[in-house]
């Protein structure tokens, strides 16, 4: 079983990638902003994960690791 890790734990571990997160815990006072998730998908391209996303309603969520967290065009959660 995955681990839970915090965002800044996901993208030190998985720098400037798609990751495929289930488990998705955000922010109290920020329901945009990653608190911890669990990772299940580390070898997926955006197009595989979003669509794993559309396809379990919601339940893994597409997220790209990027230092900044700019947001990725196409993707709203």
């Amino acid at each position: 079983m995955a681990k839970r890790m915090t965002w800044q734990e996901i993208a030190k571990a998985y720098p400037d990638q798609w990751v495929g997160l289930t488990d998705v815990e955000y922010e109290p006072d920020n329901y945009s902003t990653i608190k911890s998730a669990v990772v299940i998908y580390t070898n997926k391209s955006k197009d595989e994960l979003l669509l794993e996303q559309i396809q379990t309603n919601g339940q893994i969520m597409a997220e790209y690791t990027s230092p900044n967290k700019l947001l990725q065009l196409g993707v709203f959660g």
